[in-house]
C-alpha cells in the first residue's frame, strides 16, 4: 500500500476504534440505568419490553400483537 492509502486506513481503522469504545460506555450507562431501576422495584424485563415497543410505530406493535395474539388462541393459551 502506498503512503495515502496506509494513513486512510489507520484512520478509517482508529475512528472505528473510538466508536466502539463510545458503543460500550453508552451500553455501560443504560445497563446503570436498568440497575438503577431495579433497585427502586421496577421490573427490568418489562421496562426492555416497553423500550423495544416504543421503537417500533403503532401499526407494526399492532400487526405484533395480533399475531401474538392469533398464536396464543391457537395453543389454547388465553
Amino acid at each position: 500500500m502506498n503512503g495515502i492509502a496506509a494513513q486512510q486506513l489507520r484512520s478509517i481503522v482508529e475512528r472505528i476504534e473510538r466508536l466502539e469504545d463510545e458503543k460500550k460506555a453508552i451500553a455501560d450507562d443504560i445497563r446503570d440505568v436498568y440497575g438503577e431501576a431495579k433497585c427502586n422495584g421496577y421490573d427490568t424485563k418489562a421496562l426492555r419490553k416497553i423500550v423495544a415497543l416504543r421503537k417500533k410505530d403503532a401499526s407494526e406493535r399492532e400487526e405484533e400483537e395480533a399475531i401474538l395474539e392469533l398464536y396464543k388462541n391457537a395453543l389454547g393459551m388465553v
